[in-house]
């Protein structure tokens, strides 16, 4: 009896040190020379876990969490993930951490993209810090393909709510000069997933916080136009897997709705599920009803679309 105890506690411990090793490293995407960043002692990066989930807050310090699946079932594709939030927050556990174990499992190299959130007090231009990490990340992770073990023409950007915001920035504005770099390394990812997103910035049919957090009280037509996705879309934009719920409180349907007509319209392969409940900020799902089988649809459009499938990195 006592022996057994023994052997079940170590094979605990061994199971809990495996999940924590498949964190691997966090990367410093900047390497300390932060662009559009204004020091300010009085903002502190925390973790917070009141409300029993886990947020982090006043991001000064971009990284990228890395997570290797195992090398017998790696298959050459990558995943960036941003957390959403409503550019608030970040919820780096059930919209980062979690996701990236799921897509190990799946073979896929995983990054949990813990990017600033817009702040005037810390950026010199709020609007844009965000899409310049995201700009960032994907060229690190592209750079870095060879190192990690993954096709650097197979890599994608996941996002939830806000997250899937500033994915589908990414998606079309990953082109634009966000930053001065001699870098030239492409940013444009190679599809991309998106999760109940925000992706418009039309006051009638957005996130009110996530505008608001964003763009600020006022913002001229200009910026609204240039950060509503759906109107941004062209032939170069990655291809996308969408979900949404139709009884999404937070993040209208219509944002989902409208990025894949528009995808559509530009002849960009596309697939959009709008489930009938869950709401908004479900994650990997929370219930026994059909949003919460999304990453089985998810699955098989990544399987469909070549991107499960071992091949030459």
């Amino acid at each position: 009896m006592f022996w057994n105890k023994i052997f079940l506690n170590l094979g605990f411990i061994v199971l809990v040190a495996a999940k924590l090793s498949a964190q691997n490293q966090v990367i410093d995407i900047w390497n300390g020379k932060i662009p559009n960043a204004i020091t300010n002692p009085a903002i502190h990066q925390e973790i917070d876990t009141t409300g029993g989930w886990v947020k982090m807050k006043n991001v000064t310090q971009p990284t990228l969490e890395v997570y290797l699946p195992a090398k017998n079932k790696s298959n050459g594709t990558a995943v960036i993930i941003c957390p959403g939030g409503a550019y608030s927050i970040l919820a780096i556990q059930h919209e980062g951490k979690d996701i990236a174990r799921w897509l190990n499992e799946l073979g896929i190299t995983a990054f949990v993209l813990n990017y600033r959130l817009p702040n005037d007090a810390i950026m010199k231009d709020k609007t844009i810090a965000a899409l310049q990490d995201a700009q960032q990340a994907m060229r690190v992770v592209r750079k870095r393909a060879n190192e990690w073990n993954f096709n650097p023409s197979k890599i994608g950007i996941m996002g939830f709510s806000a997250g899937g915001h500033l994915a589908s920035s990414l998606c079309v504005h990953y082109n634009d000069s966000m930053y001065e770099t001699a870098d030239t390394t492409s940013a444009r990812p190679d599809f991309s997933l998106l999760i109940y997103p925000v992706i418009t910035m039309d006051s009638s049919t957005t996130n009110t916080w996530s505008r608001y957090c964003l763009l600020g009280k006022t913002p001229s037509e200009k910026i609204v136009k240039y950060f509503s996705n759906e109107l941004q879309v062209n032939k170069n934009t990655a291809p996308a897997f969408l979900i949404h719920s139709w009884n999404d409180e937070a993040v209208p349907v219509v944002n989902s709705i409208n990025y894949a007509k528009a995808l559509k319209q530009n002849n960009i392969p596309c697939e959009l599920h709008l489930y009938q409940s869950g709401g908004h900020g479900y994650g990997m799902g929370r219930s026994t009803n059909t949003e919460s089988s999304w990453t089985a649809a998810c699955e098989q459009w990544l399987r469909m679309n070549g991107f499960l499938n071992k091949n030459e990195k």
